[in-house]
């Protein structure tokens, strides 16, 4: 065994290109499918974990898929899908006679394009989600940080962070408002490592709701206005582009309307038992307010059937060529024995039974088909292991 290993390594090294050549096609032929399977896998856990620990999400009426990746991975969607939301009365439907928490979920926004996440603090005990540096969110106008974006951005407690100005939602003209990073949350590998979490009154700040008042009549205005015929106006050059909410000003925002009525993206429901959940379905069924009912594990199985029939094609495709591969590498160990032919003879009056030549080659194919195999396995290994966090941003991101 030691005489065949011996030969068969320098045998290798001496025909170096041909053997890296029999690597790299046969690595090439098995790295897609073995990776792609090892991805799909890693996508599966990862969205059905998330999935299976938030029992009921209600949205309005639309694609079920579509609520259930706002609520849960907090995309926005697209076009007028962005303007979809639900009145905050319906939590109180969801509450009433106590048959589930009610979590309200607004998402509408983005602040250097990481999601706007408006909320209460139900969700982070939900979420199980921990402060790891700062303070939680007491007043107007401060956020808390996951830990990717807090990471990415390279803001600390006590910075401040601006929206992005909104795009299709502007429909007033508000400006962007300039929030204080209050804390910074622990890493969980999940979507909310990459939120802006804010309070609900913070959310409809943004959205032109609420709004505050400057006093101009203070004396510490007297550089920012002009007096002119008994009126008081601002000057163009102070006015900011955006909204702060300090401590002297933030006693004068409020809001024009009833608070029940106005617009959250979902509500995640936490029924106490099946019973309580059977109950809030029925409640929700054939209701006339442009409200469903959703469960998420459901729309995800929906989603994930499709993505397995696209990839049994594409497994029968990987199997096609896998075959006419191995038929190209026998072809070639083929020609190998034939053009060996005087090497066989060289190596049999030497003393060398005549199988020699074919141990020889034998154990060649065990060398490059181990180590073929170790790098597919290496490979797809690194790509599993980074496809969980890129899975979660991709999804919040819309795919894009």
């Amino acid at each position: 065994m030691k005489g065949l290993l011996y030969l068969t390594f320098n045998y290798i090294l001496y025909h170096r290109w041909k053997t890296a050549v029999m690597i790299a096609c046969l690595f090439l032929t098995a790295i897609l499918p073995v990776t792609i399977s090892g991805l799909i896998r890693s996508f599966e856990k990862s969205i059905y974990t998330r999935s299976e620990m938030t029992p009921v999400v209600i949205g309005p009426e639309g694609s079920a898929l579509d609520l259930t990746l706002r609520a849960l991975y907090f995309n926005r969607g697209s076009g007028e899908d962005r303007l979809k939301t639900i009145s905050m009365s319906e939590q109180e439907e969801v509450l009433r006679d106590g048959l589930a928490i009610a979590i309200p979920i607004h998402c509408l926004y983005e602040a250097k394009q990481f999601p706007i996440v408006a909320t209460t603090g139900d969700y982070f005990r939900f979420r199980n989600l921990k402060i790891a540096q700062g303070e939680p969110l007491a007043i107007l106008g401060e956020c808390l940080l996951g830990a990717d974006c807090a990471g990415e951005l390279g803001l600390v407690p006590g910075d401040q962070l601006l929206s992005d100005r909104p795009k299709l939602l502007d429909l007033a003209g508000d400006y962007p408002l300039k929030m204080t990073v209050a804390g910074v949350l622990a890493k969980n590998g999940s979507p909310d490592d990459k939120g802006v979490f804010v309070d609900l009154k913070t959310a409809w700040i943004i959205q032109g709701l609420g709004h505050g008042h400057q006093d101009l009549q203070s004396p510490e205005q007297d550089e920012n206005v002009v007096r002119q015929d008994g009126q008081i106006k601002a000057l163009p050059s102070k006015v900011v582009p955006y909204t702060e909410i300090t401590e002297s000003n933030i006693e004068s925002f409020h809001f024009h309307g009833d608070t029940s009525s106005f617009p959250v993206s979902a509500i995640i429901a936490v029924p106490k038992d099946i019973k309580s959940q059977t109950l809030l379905e029925a409640r929700y069924q054939n209701n006339d307010r442009g409200v469903q009912f959703v469960r998420p594990v459901e729309s995800i199985k929906e989603m994930m059937s499709v993505l397995l029939r696209v990839r049994q094609f594409f497994m029968i495709n990987t199997i096609l060529i896998a075959v006419s591969t191995l038929l190209l590498t026998a072809l070639v160990l083929l020609l190998s024995l034939k053009l060996r032919h005087g090497e066989r003879e060289t190596m049999f009056k030497l003393g060398c039974r005549g199988g020699t030549i074919i141990a020889l080659q034998v154990m060649e194919m065990l060398i490059v088909g181990v180590v073929a195999t170790v790098l597919v396995l290496a490979v797809s290994w690194f790509g599993s292991s980074l496809a969980g966090s890129y899975f979660d941003s991709w999804i919040t991101r819309g795919g894009s």
